[in-house]
């Protein structure tokens, strides 16, 4: 006797198989399909020339990643001025290597770097529905693993990287002097916006400051607060993974922080829209990475690339 599906049925089950299909596009294609993004900022004085910053960020490593360390290797020939990490650098207890062999070229060009929650501790399995609370933090039911993540700020700051981590510093970079403040980790409660106008504030000393950068993981909105009115020109953030699973033609349902889902990845203005948009001229320029990696316990992607990202800072057109 034959037997015939229902409309509903039949429905269901090309539901369910668009579904699969989807799942193992996001964690088979995707999550390996590393992209490069390419962003005019224009934030510089009048008359200069342009500065690339490579910003890297949430790389997630684990041991055996051999195509993203390549490919995390191989942006050493965009040749940038300056490397900015914004942390999430590994995701393993014995990712050291791995990570050292991914960045060995980068740190050869001037760096500034702060730690993300996945620099200190190693990820946890956790219910990926709580991503969608208004706060996914939870306290772990064990404690945590603790990365050596001493030992990676040491790295860092050996091969000349500025450490970032609620602090101020400087930099010369291809003849400019840029000013930087940054904050850790605001998603693991860690950050102090540091005080301006002391010794450590570039601005305060008599040599003229060609740009004013704050670098932070978590673009929590205390923290953009705090940069917006420390007159900072470029914000440059990671930790949102772009949202991760995104919707076509939607953008992301979530950014694992306080921030608005429209500013889940790219190029934005805080408080209000881009500067160079109707409505923006208070606004300060923000670029939030989507990262180039996953929770090992999460490894998909869905409309939403892993990437890095080249900022090419210019004038306004108009200066």
């Amino acid at each position: 006797m034959a037997v015939t599906l229902s409309g509903a049925a039949r429905t269901a089950g090309a539901l369910a198989a668009a579904g699969a299909g989807a799942l193992a596009y996001a964690s088979l294609v995707e999550v390996r399909w590393y992209a490069l993004r390419e962003v005019t900022v224009p934030v510089l004085p009048a008359g200069q020339d342009p500065l690339r910053i490579l910003h890297l960020s949430d790389l997630h490593l684990t041991p055996g990643q051999r195509h993203k360390v390549d490919w995390v290797r191989d942006l050493a020939t965009l040749d940038p001025h300056l490397v900015v990490d914004t942390g999430d650098n590994w995701a393993h207890l014995d990712a050291m290597p791995d990570l050292m062999d991914a960045l060995e070229p980068h740190l050869a060009v001037p760096g500034a770097f702060v730690l993300g929650s996945n620099d200190y501790i190693a990820p946890m399995p956790k219910n990926p529905a709580r991503y969608l609370l208004p706060d996914a933090r939870r306290r772990p039911a064990a404690p945590p693993t603790e990365l050596p993540w001493r030992e990676l700020v040491s790295r860092f700051r050996s091969a000349g990287w500025v450490d970032l981590s609620n602090r101020r510093d400087v930099l010369k970079v291809d003849g400019r002097v840029l000013s930087l403040v940054g904050t850790d980790d605001a998603h693991l409660d860690r950050d102090e916006f540091p005080a301006a106008g002391g010794p450590d504030d570039a601005r305060t000393g008599g040599t003229p400051v060609d740009l004013h950068l704050g670098v932070t993981h978590a673009p929590y909105r205390r923290v953009l607060d705090a940069m917006h009115a420390d007159d900072v020109d470029l914000v440059i953030a990671g930790h949102t993974h772009g949202g991760q699973l995104a919707l076509p033609f939607w953008g992301a349902l979530v950014t694992n922080c306080d921030l608005d889902t429209r500013r889940a990845k790219g190029l934005h203005g805080w408080p209000g829209p881009r500067p160079d948009q109707p409505g923006g001229a208070g606004s300060t320029w923000m670029h939030v990475s989507a990262g180039l990696g996953t929770s090992p316990y999460a490894p998909v992607r869905f409309a939403c690339r892993p990437e890095a990202t080249l900022l090419t800072l210019v004038p306004p057109a108009h200066g």
